[in-house]
């Protein structure tokens, strides 16, 4: 089973009110294991993005100047997702500002429900916790996925964020495989094609040292071990280095 997992960063929140696509991230996953294939990118909305959608992903008017329209990704777009299975975090936004996006095209594409299917991770975090918080970032904390990088929204970091927790909630495969017959990596859209984050990375664990108090106790516990045992505390024996 082929999967998509999704995210979009736009001009505003309505397309009805002519607000666009700014950034498309898709991680791709082949039988619930990630492949290392992505599509990645930054489009040029031809009109100005909102103040308040700069302060939630910080891409800027400058920033999309030089990038391309959404008719001319758009094809490479879909041959990207077409058939697959999208998996995304609150999917009405993200689809209806794609069906927005095509529907501007005039070009009769069909619309996204009707050539992928789709699964809304929202709803399905709703259900499993419900009247627990259930954005992403809760979700992170509940999963223990690293998210320490997402200081802003971006589509693909969030794509790959949302791919690690759509898998452990869903009970599944975490690691990275690669889907090239040759073993490499595959990226689409122009992106690199270095995965740019740890799978499943876990919280870095906090090691705490002994102090001489500590310490101090441990070696008497040892000795009276020693003396309890007739000499014969394993612990206090020198370490064979030989093997």
């Amino acid at each position: 089973m082929r999967q998509i997992v999704l995210d979009t960063e736009t001009t505003g929140l309505d397309p009805n009110q002519g607000h666009r696509i700014i950034e498309i991230g898709c991680v791709e996953l082949v039988d619930r294991k990630l492949t290392g294939r992505h599509y990645h990118q930054y489009i040029n909305p031809d009109r100005e993005v909102d103040a308040g959608a700069i302060e939630v992903h910080g891409i800027t008017n400058d920033m999309l100047k030089d990038k391309p329209f959404f008719a001319q990704i758009a094809d490479d777009f879909l041959d990207f997702i077409r058939g697959a299975e999208l998996v995304i975090h609150n999917a009405p936004f993200d689809v209806g500002f794609l069906d927005a996006e095509f529907k501007f095209l005039a070009r009769k594409d069909p619309k996204i429900s009707e050539i992928c299917g789709v699964v809304d991770t929202l709803v399905m975090a709703r259900q499993k916790h419900p009247g627990q918080r259930n954005s992403l970032d809760a979700l992170c904390s509940r999963y223990y996925v690293d998210n320490s990088q997402r200081d802003l929204h971006g589509a693909l970091l969030d794509a790959e964020i949302l791919a690690d927790v759509y898998l452990l909630m869903t009970g599944g495969q975490t690691a990275l495989s690669l889907a090239g017959d040759d073993g490499s990596q595959q990226s689409e859209g122009g992106a690199s094609g270095e995965h740019r984050r740890l799978v499943n990375a876990q919280r870095r664990l906090r090691v705490i040292a002994a102090n001489s108090d500590e310490l101090s106790l441990h070696q008497k516990q040892l000795a009276e071990i020693d003396k309890t045992s007739g000499g014969n505390c394993v612990w206090q024996r020198p370490l064979n280095t030989e093997n």
